[in-house]
């Protein structure tokens, strides 16, 4: 069995450092950051790690200044890779953010998968969180409205590769996915891990990794990077542009 990763960007945030990525280093330089999904395979299943971004409008709306460009819609980039979205057999939401569930319904042969608590708050949000995850409550259509799901609730082995393992902190319900590969163990961290810098060492803290600037509750926050950081051999963030680095892995 030989398991294979492919990175897909589909599009980019603007979002400021220092509030998102460094916790507090960095305030008020704005940085665009690519969104990150991952096709996992083995030759035979076809396995998606979240959706990405929504088209420039909507995410502008969110973040302005950000922006998916021509031809990166999650099915466009799928296409790139010779891979219809009827292909596809199941897709693993790392949580239920915008800019990581868009254009799910594209995939109409495909078995949703997200942590319960995620789902829970997703569908019945914090006043706070409303735009995160495009409540009804600000007159938009949230894009899992009406999809069915199912629901792990703590850490699942879904198959002999993958994984999923609770991540909470940037969200209530956050998970990550552990891939089995021939290279090693490779964490699909999502927001769990924001972008290349929080693998860094935080040197004022004393700390191997430097920890998010965006998340629901702190300490679950710092739990998980540690637990995902402890469990990779490579981690690879949802906002980073250092996955690129690498057409496929491993």
């Amino acid at each position: 069995m030989s398991v294979k990763i492919y990175p897909i960007n589909t599009g980019f945030i603007r979002l400021d450092k220092g509030q998102y990525i460094t916790s507090g280093a960095g305030y008020g330089q704005e940085v665009d950051v690519p969104t990150n999904s991952f096709l996992v395979t083995d030759g035979n299943e076809k396995i998606l790690v979240d959706t990405g971004m929504t088209e420039t409008p909507r995410a502008d709306w969110h973040h302005p200044g950000s922006y998916q460009p021509e031809g990166s819609r999650i099915d466009q980039k799928l296409a790139e890779l010779r891979v219809a979205p009827g292909e596809i057999d199941t897709i693993i939401f790392t949580h239920l953010h915008w800019d990581h569930c868009a254009n799910m319904k594209l995939f109409k042969n495909a078995t949703f998968w997200v942590h319960r608590r995620e789902l829970d708050f997703a569908l019945d949000p914090h006043v706070l969180y409303y735009k995160s995850y495009e409540s009804e409550n600000l007159d938009v259509e949230p894009p899992f409205k009406g999809v069915t799901f199912k629901t792990v609730d703590g850490e699942y082995q879904y198959n002999d590769f993958v994984t999923l393992f609770p991540t909470p902190g940037h969200c209530p319900g956050h998970q990550s996915a552990a891939i089995e590969t021939e290279g090693g163990v490779y964490v699909i961290a999502g927001d769990a891990v924001f972008a290349d810098p929080n693998l860094e060492p935080d040197e004022h803290r004393g700390l191997s990794f430097t920890p998010m600037g965006r998340y629901v509750n702190v300490f679950e926050m710092f739990e998980s990077m540690e637990k995902i950081i402890d469990k990779a051999d490579v981690v690879l963030t949802g906002h980073g542009q250092g996955v690129y680095d690498q057409k496929v892995y491993p």
